[in-house]
Parts: structure tokens; sequence; C-alpha cells
């Protein structure tokens, strides 16, 4: 169960983007990592997205200890935008491109967004000389996509509660309490709130739930983990110490710019999380990878991405387990 791996710290989340709407990267992606031992995914709320993800773990020929989330978000979540290029404004200078980590922008008589493959990192519209490039939320309805999904068999649903609005996050934490009775990850970051009012929104959202029956995903900074570096890491520690330290009784994961630094710096740190959740820098090491058409037949190129997300998940359980 999953609540074995938490319990038993053996945790490891591979995100592949609540926005990642690219079904073969989806595919391949579940599929190197469960080979390598990740027992959790985080996949995109859409059907066809699960699908892939089921895919991947039956391309892995691995039946147990395997776990599928589906994440979504609200109104001001940064995971659940898009990149949308204003093609009067764009002056096709190549920025967005070169700095787009996702391959999402392809050129045609002017830049445009490929919109299954952006993650809403915001990297192309913070390159932008022109401000061409805009964010927009991408919201679904809970009532008409999560019953499907959960018909399909998932074992958790993440909610992205990065939002100053308390009404709308009650209103949405309730309607996904009412369709789903199994583990529930809330999704939490410090760049709205401070620390009383984001304890406090947690409490208030897991008073009625059983103890242990949900997560707090513990965000640093979404999406910003290209660098394995300590300082990327240090706001995702820094979170899940704030909620260790106010003992409450859920599962705590670190997110949001983690890498291969992250345990030892939790560890470092005196923070023991039960799990952590790895997207952008997971994503990255076996992007050349990822690239290839050829991949899930090409066993020689699966061996040596196995090998590569297996030591990124060795190292992170590693010091999650010897404190």
């Amino acid at each position: 169960m999953l609540k074995d791996i938490l319990e038993q710290r053996k945790g490891f989340k591979l995100v592949c983007g609540a926005g990642n709407e690219d079904a073969q990267e989806v595919e391949k992606l579940v599929t190197i990592y469960s080979k390598a031992g990740c027992p959790f995914f985080d996949v995109c709320a859409k059907p066809e997205i699960v699908d892939a993800a089921k895919k991947g773990l039956k391309n892995a020929g691995i039946k147990e200890n395997r776990y599928l989330c589906v994440s979504v978000g609200i109104s001001g979540d940064p995971h659940i935008t898009k990149a949308y290029i204003d093609q009067d404004k764009c002056k096709k200078c190549g920025k967005c491109k070169i700095v787009c980590p996702h391959n999402a922008i392809i050129e045609l008589d002017k830049y445009k967004v490929k919109k299954e493959r952006c993650l809403g990192c915001t990297l192309c519209a913070k390159s932008c000389p022109h401000n061409a490039i805009t964010m927009e939320a991408k919201l679904i309805d809970y009532k008409e996509v999560l019953p499907e999904l959960i018909q399909k068999g998932i074992d958790c649903i993440e909610f992205h509660a990065i939002s100053t609005d308390e009404i709308d996050v009650d209103e949405k934490w309730e309607q996904i309490n009412e369709l789903y009775d199994g583990m529930l990850c809330i999704s939490l970051d410090r760049s709205e709130l401070g620390d009383k009012k984001l304890k406090a929104r947690v409490e208030r959202l897991i008073k009625n739930r059983e103890p242990y029956s949900t997560i707090i995903q513990a965000d640093g900074v979404a999406m910003s983990g290209n660098n394995d570096e300590f300082g990327t890491t240090l706001q995702a520690v820094a979170t899940a110490q704030l909620f260790q330290n106010a003992n409450m009784s859920a599962y705590i994961m670190m997110s949001g710019g983690t890498n291969t630094k992250s345990t030892e710096l939790a560890k470092m740190c005196g923070v023991k999380p039960h799990c952590l959740a790895v997207g952008s820098y997971a994503r990255k090491i076996v992007k050349e990878y990822l690239m290839m058409d050829d991949l899930l037949q090409n066993e020689k190129a699966m061996s040596e991405a196995v090998k590569i997300a297996k030591s990124l998940i060795d190292i992170s359980l590693e010091n999650m387990q010897n404190d």
C-alpha cells in the first residue's frame, strides 16, 4: 500500500508534470523510473495521460507497489498555467525557444506553444524582450473529470492549493473529498502566505480527515529544479521543516526545486520527510532518452536511462532512511 512506503520513508515520487499532456513522454518517463525502482508517479488529470502512465507501468513489468497520483489545480496555481504567445507582438527573436526546458516552443511563421508540452514554468515569458508571452490558467471541473479517473484506478489525488483565496481553496477541497475517499495530497508553498496562515490552512483542511490519510507536499519553488545545487532545494527543505515542527497527523513530502541534494540537506537540518517528489530535475537527467522515438524498443538506451534514474532514487532514499 502507498501508506507503507510513506511510513517506512521509502517514498520517491516522479512528477511527470501537472500540465504535461504529452502521452508518449509520460509513458516513457513512467517506464524508465518504474524500472529504476520509483514507486509513486504524479501525472496530469486527463484520462489519456493516466492510460499512458499505466502503459508505462506495464512496460516496466512490475505489477505491485506502484502508485498513481493525479494533480488538480486552482486559479493562481502555476502548475496549471500554459504559455500563450501574442502573434502580433512576437518578433521571432527565438529567446523563448532557447530557454524552454520542455521543447514546448515550435517555430512556424512565428513561434507558437505546443500546449501539451507546456508545463507552465514561465521561463519563456520571463525571457521575452517584447512582452509577447502571457501565462494563463487551464482550469478543470473536478466533478466532471475526477470520477472517470477514479474509475480507471488511481491511488491519490493531489490538490495544488497555491492561492490566497481561502473560500475557493475550501470549496475545491470539499469537492475532492466528496468525490474520493482515498489518500489526498495538499501542495503548498510560501510564495503567497506567511507561515502562520500556511499552517492554519493545512490544519483546517485536514481537521475532518482520518489521521495520516493526507500528504502535505511542502513545495519550495515550483518547477525550479533544473540545477543540482543545495540552494535550489533550500526552500523545499525549509517548508518541510515548517510542517514537521507543526506536528500534524499527516505525511510530509518535499517538492519544488528538488534534486540529488534535497534529502542530504534535509538530513543536515534534522528534517525527516516521508517522501521526496522530483520533477524538473528528474525529467532533465533523462531528457536525451525521452527524445528517442525508439526508446521503448531500444534495450541499450533504456538500460542507460534506468541507470541514471536509479542513481537519483537511490541517493535520495539513502539519506531519508539513514538519519
